[in-house]
C-alpha cells in the first residue's frame, strides 16, 4: 500500500526537527557579526575531516543512485557498484593530486580555475555553463526523481512533494555551507541506517521467500539463484556490455567519469576548498571509506528485488504499463517494509535528497555571486552584499526547479544510466582541460576553449555516427556492440575514453603551436612537496585499494 502509518510519519517528523533545530543551533552558533562570503559559501576553517567527508556522500547520493542504480542493479547486478568502488579511488586521486594544487593558489571556485589558469572568456563561458546545467538539468532532475520516489512510496501528491523537498532543502541551505557541511553528518546518519536496514529486510524477504533462516541466507540464495548479477566485468557478448563495457569500467570511461565528477565539479569540491590540506585529506579519504559501502545500500536491494521478481511473488509490483520498470524496484521494497522501518528508510531516501539539493543550490549561488556578479555585475560588491546574492540566488533557484520539474519526465528515459550518459557528452572536455591545465604551463586558452567546444561535439558525433558507417568491425576489440535494433554502436563509456583522447592531443597541438607564435599560459604555482601524504593517509589509501582489489578479483 502506497501510503505511510502513523508510526513512519513520527519517525519522520523525528527527523526533520532534529535536522532543522541542528541546523539553526550551528547557524546560531557560529554566526558572526559581519558574515564573510567565503564563511558563507566554503565555511572556511569550520568544517571537520569528518563533516567534510559526510557532506561529501551526502551530496553525492540522491534519488539518482536510490532509486536509479537500484534499477540498474535489478537489471545489470552487482557490476553497476563500479560506479561506487571506483569512485573511492578516485577520490583517493583527488585528494593527493588535485587538491594541492587548488590550495596552493586559492582556488575557490572552479570558474575561478579557469580565469586564474587561462582567461577571463573561458572562466565566464563556463560560468554561465555550469549555471545552466546545475538549474537547468541537475537541480530540477534532483527535484523531480526525489519527488516521484517520495510520492510513489507514501501516496503524497507529487507536486506536495515537490515543495516539501525544496522548501526543506532551501531551510537548510540558506545558513550556508557550515550549516550544510554539520547537518549532513546526521543526513548520512540516517541515509546509511535507514539504506542498511532497507538492505537487511530486502536479504529477509528473499530468505522467507525460499525458505532460508536470516539474512546470510538471504544473500546465499541471491547468489545462487541470480549468478549472472554478481559478476564485475562483462564479455562482450554479454546484453549490457554497452553500459558497462568490460575492462574499460576499470582503466577507461569510467576514470573520466570519476576524475570529472570529483575533482572538477564545483558541487563537490566546495566541501574541501575551505579547509587547510591535511583536514581536506582527511574527509576525502573518510568518503572513500563510506563509498565502499554505498554498493550494499543502494545496489543489493536492487538485486534481491530481481530475485524475487524471477523467482517469488514480486511480479504484479514490478510491472508498469505492461513491461518490467526496474527503476521503481526500490521504491517497492520501500512499501513492503513493516511500520515504523517504513518511515526509518523514507527519511533516509529524504535526508539524501535534501542534502543533494542544498549541495546543488549552495555550489549554483557560490559561482552567481564570486564569478559572475562580483567579476561583472558589481564589482564593489561588499562582503555583506555577496551573501544576501547568493541567499537570493539560492530561493531562485529553487523556483526555477520547482517550476521546470514537472515537465521533466525523466524517469521514462532510463533513470541512473541515462544521466551517467548524457553527462559524458560534455565530462572528456572538461576533465581534458582541468589536467593539462594542473599538470603542464604550456595548455593555452584557446586549447582549453577546443577542449570544451570540440570535445562535446566529438561526443555528438560518435554518438550517431553509427546511424551513417557500420561499426561491426569494432565488434572484435569490443569497441562496439549490437543495439535492440542491430546496429552495431560504441558504448558511452568507451566514447568518453576516445574523446579525452582526442581532446588531449589536441590542446597539446594547439598549445605547441601557439607558444611557438610567442603566446604566453598563465600556468599556475605546483608544490610538488604538497603530493606527499601522511603515513596514516597512506595505510587508509592502501586498506581501501587492497578492499576494492580483492572485491574486482573475486567477483571478476
Amino acid at each position: 500500500m502506497k501510503a505511510l502509518s502513523t508510526a513512519d510519519y513520527i519517525v519522520f517528523l523525528g527527523y526533520f526537527i532534529l535536522i532543522v533545530g541542528y541546523g539553526l543551533w550551528i547557524y546560531n552558533r557560529k554566526k558572526k557579526e559581519t558574515e564573510s562570503s567565503n564563511d558563507y559559501f566554503l565555511a572556511e576553517g569550520s568544517l571537520t575531516w569528518w563533516a567534510i567527508g559526510a557532506s561529501l556522500i551526502a551530496s553525492n547520493i540522491s534519488a539518482e543512485q536510490f532509486i536509479g542504480m537500484s534499477g540498474s542493479g535489478f537489471k545489470l547486478g552487482l557490476a553497476i557498484a563500479t560506479y561506487e568502488w571506483m569512485a573511492a579511488l578516485t577520490l583517493i586521486i583527488v585528494a593527493v593530486f588535485f587538491i594541492p594544487v587548488y590550495l596552493k593558489n586559492k582556488i575557490f571556485t572552479m570558474p575561478q580555475f579557469l580565469n586564474q589558469r587561462y582567461n577571463g572568456t573561458v572562466a565566464m563561458i563556463m560560468a554561465v555553463f555550469w549555471l545552466l546545467l546545475y538549474v537547468i538539468v541537475n537541480l530540477t532532475s534532483i527535484l523531480y526523481l526525489g519527488a516521484l520516489a517520495i510520492s510513489s512510496i507514501s501516496g503524497l501528491d507529487f507536486n506536495l512533494c515537490i515543495g516539501f523537498l525544496a522548501i526543506f532543502s532551501i531551510m537548510i541551505t540558506l545558513g550556508g555551507m557550515k550549516v550544510i557541511g554539520f547537518t549532513d553528518v546526521i543526513q548520512v546518519f540516517f541515509l546509511i541506517m535507514g539504506g542498511l536496514i532497507t538492505t537487511y529486510l530486502a536479504l529477509s524477504l528473499v530468505s522467507d521467500e525460499f525458505g532460508g533462516s536470516g539474512v546470510l541466507d538471504g544473500f546465499s540464495i541471491m547468489t545462487t539463484k541470480a549468478q549472472d548479477h554478481f559478476h564485475m566485468i562483462f564479455s562482450k557478448d554479454n546484453e549490457n556490455y554497452a553500459e558497462l563495457p568490460g575492462i574499460s569500467v576499470l582503466v577507461g570511461g569510467m576514470m573520466i567519469v570519476n576524475l570529472n565528477y570529483w575533482g572538477c565539479n564545483q558541487y563537490i569540491t566546495q566541501r574541501a576548498l575551505g579547509a587547510d590540506l591535511p583536514t581536506a585529506r582527511g574527509g576525502l579519504l573518510f568518503a572513500a571509506f563510506l563509498k565502499l559501502l554505498m554498493p550494499l545500500i543502494v545496489v543489493i536491494p536492487g538485486i534481491a528485488a530481481y530475485v524475487l521478481y524471477q523467482h517469488g511473488g514480486f511480479q504484479t509490483e514490478m510491472l508498469q504499463d505492461g513491461s518490467v520498470n526496474p527503476d521503481r524496484a526500490y521504491p517497492v521494497l520501500l512499501n513492503l517494509l513493516p511500520s515504523g522501518l517504513k518511515g526509518l528508510s523514507f527519511a533516509a531516501l529524504t535526508a539524501a535528497i535534501v542534502a543533494s539539493l542544498a549541495g546543488k543550490a549552495n555550489s549554483i549561488a557560490t559561482i552567481f555571486t564570486l564569478d559572475i556578479y562580483k567579476k561583472t555585475l558589481n564589482t564593489e560588491a561588499s562582503e555583506k552584499k555577496q551573501v544576501q546574492v547568493g541567499k537570493i540566488t539560492v530561493v531562485a533557484a529553487m523556483i526555477i526547479a520547482i517550476i521546470i520539474a514537472p515537465f521533466l519526465g525523466i524517469d521514462k528515459k532510463g533513470g541512473f544510466q541515462f544521466i551517467q550518459e548524457y553527462t559524458g557528452f560534455v565530462s572528456p572536455g572538461i576533465f581534458a582541460m582541468f589536467l593539462l591545465g594542473f599538470f603542464w604551463k604550456k595548455a593555452t586558452s584557446n586549447a582549453a576553449l577546443f577542449a570544451t567546444i570540440g570535445g562535446f561535439l566529438f561526443s555528438i558525433f560518435f554518438k550517431f555516427i553509427p546511424a551513417y558507417v557500420d561499426l561491426s568491425f569494432l565488434y572484435e576489440w569490443g569497441f562496439a556492440v549490437p543495439n535492440a535494433a542491430g546496429v552495431y554502436e560504441i558504448p558511452f563509456l568507451d566514447r568518453m575514453a576516445m574523446v579525452f583522447v582526442i581532446c588531449v592531443v589536441g590542446m597539446f597541438f594547439i598549445s605547441k603551436k601557439e607558444t611557438r607564435l610567442g603566446t604566453k599560459p598563465n600556468g599556475l604555482e605546483v608544490d610538488t612537496s604538497m603530493f606527499k601524504v601522511t603515513p596514516s593517509f597512506m595505510v587508509g589509501s592502501l586498506i581501501i585499494t587492497a578492499i576494492i582489489a580483492a572485491l574486482y578479483t573475486v567477483l571478476w
